[in-house]
């Protein structure tokens, strides 16, 4: 080593040490130019070199700098311009702008909303984009790691050597940042950190906006090209197609195992447009739900351990396809809603676990920052940052890629900190409750600032105790979500129809319980993918009695939920009657709709999401309590249900479930209409795979019972569910 302090270059000799040990914590320092004039002194870094000259924008060489160590190279530049490097390697020369010739990225407003947690869009400031300063293109790279003792940009583009990129440390928000000029984009790249532990790491970029497709683990810089929307009229009219009194008929499926090529593989997002959304908008379908596409390492955790927030997993294609995805279903008139996953992430080397060697995004204390249930550590959203880079994800889905709700996933073990832990297992709140006052104030704040930069996107919540309020306004106590996951219907209706029929009249209460609270929030009734997996039978296959009892059952079910106050989702499959569990390996067993009866519940569904939107009466007042009025809701005995649907200035609807195998004749019900009452839908209707049984239209006549001045005389089909409209005159 040359310490040679009458060198033009002269540093101290411990600052050469740390560059080449990869350790100094402040490059810009020591690298790249020093001084003014005749007194301007370059130095470089580059392990390997033979040689290196600075030059001119010509080429012409400015000066051959001098080796000061093993790739340290310096010498004096003169001039104030800008300047090149020619470096020599022993099989080729290469010419570049030196990186560290360039001043600060980030403005001092934008690191003081980042470290506010404020910032509108986290995804323009932190990570890699494609920048050009003073006509030299590039990427500028940031990245937050306050308690990291030197971060350095590694790729493809400097073989990956830790010692060719250091970053400048932004102080006191502890960013990292630097740009490298002539990076494009597609080029794939890591953080390398030292540690506060003194270990050395190599991180996928949380902010990054593209990755390698799993199991390669590096981020990818993407393309800043805006995309070509063409969807503006949807977008003008979301917000209306997506209020609480529009119809919300939502299919929730997985990419990846919706349908595949004859290789098995699963299709890009392109491919997956050519057949999905013709297929949806036959089916009657207003909305599909993607579980979560956000990047995740292991495939078999369907998405729910992402690790990048910011990046579409690239088992589907680039980030522009799924924007192109979404831009077509829009077209098309489909919603597009996304699972997101805030509650907790994996803990995989590359990922963010102890990934400045603290405990960064998670907690220190594993009874607040591991998830036993799935082996994940839990995001610190008390951690201004934290919260800042979560919500910023949620807002670049909104605004990168146009979709149209968040799905939230977990929310119920956010809110409790005893959430499936035991006594000594969790820490209480500064109250000494089991109430996580800092979750509880992200998912407000959330819902707070979503909804006022993108209004008209919906939140959902899959929260399965009776925290109270999750849909009311932040204002007025609430989390301010716009729907919840009605987990207690799925649970007690699933129950009762898995019952043989002749024990249903013991246990009647489990299909009408939901009507006590029916309006205590905006609901959503779902059959979602939880339920068809882990042993616990397809929905089919829940379903007792013999082929054809199962069959009716599950005809009767849909048509129960579709006539039930509250919005519908449906797992892909279901409506196929699939027989067994899901598979998240292969395809949905499309062959089934060779037979009759599959095709017959499929077309079912169909006529129900038709009927659903055709009808205000059984949707527009899904949030008010005048829209539903019990018939017969205690009719044990029979396992007979009944009630109408309303809806301000429109024909209302009366629902009939008859849940035994046994058809009943001249079943007198109440309904607030003379005239006829046209039969829109018989679940036992032969063209379903029913018995045909059933009027097709029914005379009120002037006989008042159950409070109503008129009533029908009806037959009730065996094990199904009939919906009759009043006459519209």
């Amino acid at each position: 080593m040359n310490t040679d302090f009458a060198h033009p270059g002269a540093i101290d000799p411990g600052a050469i040490e740390a560059l080449l040990q990869a350790r100094h914590g402040d490059p810009f320092s020591v690298l790249g130019p020093h001084g003014a004039g005749s007194e301007r002194v370059v130095r470089t870094l580059q392990p390997g070199a033979q040689a290196v000259e600075a030059i001119d924008a010509q080429g012409r060489v400015l000066a051959t700098l001098a080796p000061m160590a093993d790739g340290l190279f310096a010498g004096a530049v003169p001039g104030e311009g800008r300047y090149r490097l020619r470096v020599r390697w022993p099989t080729a020369v290469q010419e570049l702008d030196d990186a560290y010739a360039f001043g600060a990225v980030l403005a001092e407003h934008d690191l003081d909303l980042l470290a506010q947690g404020q910032h509108p869009q986290v995804y323009r400031q932190l990570g890699a984009h494609p920048h050009a300063i003073d006509g030299v293109g590039g990427v500028r790279f940031a990245v937050w790691a306050p308690n990291a003792r030197r971060v350095s940009v590694v790729g493809d583009f400097n073989h990956w050597d830790g010692r060719r990129h250091p970053m400048r440390l932004r102080l006191p928000q502890g960013v990292w940042e630097l740009f490298v000029p002539g990076l494009l984009p597609g080029a794939r790249y890591k953080y390398e950190i030292l540690g506060a532990d003194f270990v050395v790491r190599q991180k996928a970029d949380p902010a990054a906006l593209a990755a390698e497709a799993p199991p390669a683990t590096a981020s990818v810089v993407a393309s800043d090209a805006p995309f070509p929307w063409t969807d503006h009229a949807w977008m003008a009219e979301r917000a209306a197609r997506q209020r609480l009194d529009a119809p919300l008929s939502i299919y929730e499926f997985h990419a990846g195992s919706w349908w595949r090529d004859e290789q098995g593989r699963s299709p890009g997002w392109d491919v997956l447009a050519d057949r999905l959304i013709p297929y949806l908008v036959g089916m009657g379908f207003t909305h599909l739900e993607l579980l979560p596409i956000a990047e995740h390492p292991f495939g078999g955790s369907w998405g729910y351990q992402p690790l990048g927030q910011y990046a579409p997993t690239a088992r589907f294609g680039p980030p522009e396809a799924f924007a192109r995805f979404v831009d077509r279903c829009h077209e098309a008139g489909l919603g597009v809603i996304i699972d997101w996953v805030p509650a907790h992430f994996p803990t995989d080397a590359h990922g963010l676990a102890h990934f400045d060697g603290t405990a960064l995004y998670e907690h220190a204390d594993p009874r607040e920052g591991f998830h036993q249930d799935w082996n994940t550590l839990i995001y610190n959203l008390g951690r201004n940052e934290v919260s800042g880079f979560l919500i910023g994800g949620a807002l670049a889905w909104a605004e990168r890629f146009h979709v149209d709700g968040l799905r939230v996933d977990a929310v119920a073990s956010m809110l409790y900190r005893d959430y499936s832990r035991k006594h000594g297992e969790w820490v209480p709140n500064i109250h000494g409750g089991r109430e996580n006052l800092e979750s509880i104030a992200f998912l407000k704040r959330f819902n707070t600032v979503l909804h006022q930069r993108h209004p008209g996107v919906l939140t959902i919540a899959e929260e399965s105790t009776a925290w109270p309020g999750v849909t009311r306004a932040p204002t007025e106590g609430g989390l301010g979500f716009d729907y919840k996951w009605n987990m207690g219907w799925m649970h007690d209706t699933l129950q009762y129809m898995s019952r043989d029929p002749i024990h249903r009249r013991w246990h009647h209460h489990e299909m009408t319980f939901s009507m006590v609270y029916a309006y205590s929030e905006h609901y959503v009734l779902p059959l979602s993918h939880d339920e068809v997996v882990h042993g616990k039978r397809s929905l089919l296959g829940r379903m007792p009695g013999d082929d054809w009892q199962r069959f009716a059952n599950l005809r009767a079910y849909y048509g129960f939920m579709w006539a039930h106050p509250g919005k519908k989702l449906l797992f892909a499959g279901a409506e196929l009657a699939q027989p067994t569990e899901w598979n998240h390996d292969a395809q949905l067993p499309w062959e089934l709709l060779d037979d009759a009866r599959h095709r017959g519940v499929q077309r079912l569904l169909r006529d129900l999401n038709r009927l659903l939107v055709e009808e205000p009466a059984l949707h527009a007042w899904d949030g008010d309590p005048r829209g539903f009025r019990w018939a017969i809701g205690d009719d044990a005995t029979n396992s007979v249900f009944a009630w109408l649907r309303f809806a301000e200035g429109a024909r209302p609807a009366l629902v009939v479930s008859n849940l035994t195998p046994t058809p009943l004749y001249d079943y007198r019900i109440g309904v607030p209409r003379d005239g006829p009452w046209r039969l829109a839908i018989n679940t036992d209707a032969g063209d379903y795979g029913g018995s045909g049984v059933g009027q097709g239209e029914a005379p009120a006549e002037p006989v008042p019972v159950h409070g109503q001045p008129y009533s029908l005389a009806l037959t009730l089909p065996p094990l199904a569910t009939m919906i009759y409209l009043a006459d519209r005159t």
